[in-house]
């Protein structure tokens, strides 16, 4: 996009009549940018275009895609400013924030392009005994066209959690970024764009589309390979519901009710900062952030005077002091107020905040202990600067009330001796121990969930093997010793096959 070009026209689909939407900037009210609204028709003219740039990006080979996806990653590292200050205009974070979420994107892209070829590239697997007449390989292709739906909260490095992989497998995408960020979307297809093409001609490896919901249901029906989603179960759910009618495969990563487990022998003081920081930042909506933490009663009174003291000194706001801004999605601070109205009929108590700490756009820390296991602020999703603190009798207390939940996405445990041990009997798809979130920014490591948390895993070699689809080959070096696949199979071969059966695994 130039300077003087709109972002609607940019986008394009935007002729004379064409409905149109802004996005606003939470902190402010202001119009960040006006976006078309585009229909199916043009959503499938974008996946028919880009699955005729799927096959040349699939055809550079893992070697020509390292390279460019190595200008990208360059080009990224030079616009993080620029980019960190539409990021925070279309959410309100702030924007060393929003710089940390650039610096993990680009980190993760970096990885994905440089071990692609290591984890997707032909090679031999064993025949084993029966079969040792055949060379046997595996590879994984590229699907071909992958689309993206993706989230409001992180919305660059969650989507290019999927994007990245996605490129660096042989893909084109097309990326439906959320209805509140699409501005980041197209910054992110542009500079991919300017880093690959330069000035000559544009295909469409990589290319977005905007709209509401509508879009991102034409997207799961457009004729895409596979579909990566990344936001609430119920729209999940429906994206799963949409994808079937064509069995188009899917990825989804939905929320989290995370908890967060405090051994006697935790560190209280890193536990503490972690509660906070995990429940607090990005205005607590992370889906792998805190929402509940469970602490052994030996040391729970020290332990909340902690997250009391750090919770009491943040402040929300749109300034760049602030420690965290509004909520970007304006609704979501009802949900926030029910849950803590709920939790509060219910008799739990708010030592932090209370009903007054909702003054939308911006929510201010809430903390709350005693609350009962069977209220909203425990059993749904918060997606807010709530926090929950209950005391339990002992750490298996804290896995069952943990594991009491048809959500599974991340986890935290805070232990001097047993960490691993606790978290191995959590069910969710990602544990930190003596850390919080620790396991997004490692690459190699797999991202999702399971249960409501939903399936599928982004980041490491899962990741790029979700982007990809197994192909076996053998080959015949020789003739089989016993030829029993075959109409002119002699008459003792199944007789030999089963001497050399019981004699290989009949002992």
């Amino acid at each position: 996009m130039t300077q003087t070009e709109s972002p609607a026209a940019a986008a394009g689909g935007a002729g004379e009549g064409a409905a149109t939407f802004d996005s606003i900037d939470p902190r402010t009210g202001e119009v960040v940018g006006g976006y078309p609204v585009h229909d199916a028709a043009y959503v499938r003219s974008a996946v028919d275009s880009a699955r005729e740039a799927s096959r040349w990006w699939a055809g550079l080979g893992f070697d020509g895609r390292r390279k460019l996806l190595g200008a990208w990653r360059k080009l990224l590292v030079s616009r993080i400013d620029r980019i960190a200050d539409l990021v925070s205009a279309e959410t309100g974070k702030p924007r060393d924030d929003a710089r940390v979420e650039l610096v993990l994107a680009i980190d993760h892209l970096a990885w994905a392009a440089r071990h692609a070829e290591r984890v997707l590239g032909r090679r031999k697997v064993s025949s084993g005994l029966l079969m040792s007449n055949q060379a046997a390989t595996v590879a994984y292709p590229p699907y071909g066209v992958i689309g993206v739906i993706g989230p409001w909260n992180y919305p660059v490095f969650t989507p290019m959690g999927s994007i990245g992989y996605a490129l660096a497998a042989g893909n084109a995408v097309v990326f439906k970024p959320s209805e509140l960020t699409p501005g980041i979307g197209h910054a992110l297809a542009e500079t991919f764009a300017e880093a690959v093409f330069g000035g000559g001609h544009r295909k469409p490896v990589f290319t977005v589309v905007t709209g509401l919901g509508e879009t991102g249901a034409a997207l799961c029906r457009s004729g895409v390979d596979k579909l990566a989603f990344t936001g609430s179960t119920a729209t999940g759910k429906r994206v799963m519901a949409a994808c079937a009618e064509s069995l188009t495969p899917v990825l989804v990563e939905c929320g989290g009710k995370d908890p967060l487990i405090v051994d006697a022998d935790a560190d209280l003081d890193a536990a503490a900062d972690a509660a906070v920081w995990g429940g607090m930042s990005n205005a607590g909506q992370t889906c792998v952030g805190v929402e509940r933490v469970y602490v052994v009663e030996p040391v729970a009174d020290e332990f909340l005077a902690r997250v009391v003291r750090r919770a009491e000194a943040l402040r929300p706001g749109g300034e760049p002091t602030a420690d965290f801004g509004p909520m970007t999605m304006p609704s979501q601070a009802d949900v926030v107020a029910g849950q803590l109205r709920d939790a509060l009929d219910r008799g739990a108590t708010a030592v932090v905040g209370g009903t007054v700490s909702v003054r939308p756009p911006f929510v201010e820390p809430v903390v709350l202990t005693d609350v009962p296991e069977d209220s909203t602020a425990i059993t749904q999703e918060t997606f807010g600067p709530l926090l929950t603190v209950n005391r339990v009798a002992d750490v298996e207390d804290a896995v069952a009330r943990a594991n009491a939940t048809a959500y599974g996405l991340g986890a935290s445990v805070f232990s001097a001796r047993r960490g691993e041990e606790i978290a191995a009997r959590l069910r969710c798809g990602m544990v930190a121990v003596n850390g919080v979130i620790t396991f997004a920014g490692v690459p190699a490591l797999p991202f999702g969930g399971v249960g409501d948390s939903g399936f599928g895993r982004i980041h490491g070699e899962d990741g790029l093997r979700e982007f990809a689809r197994a192909q076996a080959v053998t080959r015949q070096r020789f003739a089989p010793p016993i030829a029993v696949t075959t109409f002119t199979r002699r008459k003792n071969a199944i007789g030999r096959l089963l001497t050399l059966v019981r004699a290989l695994y009949g002992r």
